[in-house]
């Protein structure tokens, strides 16, 4: 049987060396990260999204904070409430949650976003920058994707990685982080001819179709990583339940590790944000990237510590 990699642990971890990081940054530099989560409406599960989302940032140590519109606010309003979590020296990371009403353009206010503050991942120009190997912010599942692969495989370098599904806000920035980290990577899609054919190839097999249980036992190589993106509810009432793209059952039977569903991919996800905030505070201020870091936390390259839009 597979094992299965806990991604409740490794995002416990995550979370305590990131606040371990935010502790260093108060005392040695007088910094505090903060994040700015925008909720517009009153969608059940985006509330509780947010309401998570503030409580992690919390406890790490980080501000948080949240603003709350109506459902019928303009898409100006919420242009003109970006424009000042842009100039706001105290945010450090914008992230509006999806979906946005139905009035309101999401492209629109994905480009208002300053990329600096993009913690999402999702403006263009950190997609371009991830795109072509550099440095921009990553969106936060791709990169909770490759650390529970690193958790588990350690060196990625040389592994055949297979990712099914090629959305913007996983499929393709995961191509580009496992290329980054020196993989071959094959993206299949539902114009693939054969996807199981090609899914078998892969020492490592993503999957993000949001297709529950489309993944069988015969779409995996022998001790393969399986890595399930995808999170649907079935069912109705006390019966509801969450399933991933991938038949867990059969998969479990074939491959070497897979993440289950939920409490794989899913908790990754906010402790990635929660990171991709600290990372962003840090590069505003001129600071070293506390990745691996033990040491108080020093201007770097002689920048001052002043805030780029202060």
């Amino acid at each position: 049987m597979a094992l299965l990699i806990d991604g409740k642990a490794q995002a416990r971890a995550l979370r305590a060396t990131v606040a371990d990081a935010v502790r260093r940054l108060g005392t040695h530099q007088g910094l505090v990260p903060g994040l700015a989560v925008v909720l517009v409406g009153d969608d059940p599960a985006s509330q509780v999204y947010v309401r998570r989302k503030g409580e992690h940032a919390r406890e790490v140590g980080m501000r948080s904070f949240e603003h709350a519109l109506p459902a019928a606010t303009s898409q100006a309003t919420l242009l003109e409430r970006i424009a000042r979590l842009n100039r706001d020296p105290e945010v450090h990371g914008i992230l509006v949650q999806l979906p946005l009403p139905a009035h309101i353009d999401p492209e629109a206010i994905i480009h208002a976003i300053d990329p600096a503050k993009d913690v999402d991942g999702f403006h263009p120009l950190n997609v371009g920058a991830l795109a072509v190997g550099g440095e921009g912010l990553a969106p936060c599942t791709p990169l909770g994707c490759i650390r529970l692969l690193e958790s588990h495989l350690g060196e990625l370098t040389g592994k055949h990685a297979v990712v099914l599904g090629r959305s913007r806000i996983v499929g393709r920035p995961l191509a580009s982080l496992l290329l980054k980290k020196d993989c071959t990577v094959t993206v299949a899609h539902s114009r693939t001819p054969n996807p199981a054919k090609i899914c078998r190839q892969g020492d490592i097999l993503v999957a993000a179709v949001g297709q529950p249980g489309l993944v069988q036992g015969d779409w995996v190589k022998a001790g393969a990583t399986v890595i399930d993106v995808g999170i649907t509810r079935l069912g109705e009432g006390d019966s509801r339940r969450l399933v991933g793209d991938v038949d867990a059952a059969c998969v479990s039977r074939v491959a070497g590790a897979l993440t289950p569903v939920p409490g794989g991919v899913g908790p990754m996800t906010i402790a990635c944000l929660l990171h991709n905030t600290l990372i962003a505070a840090c590069r505003q201020h001129g600071l070293p990237e506390p990745d691996g870091a033990t040491g108080p936390m020093a201007p770097r390259d002689g920048l001052p510590l002043t805030h780029p839009h202060g």
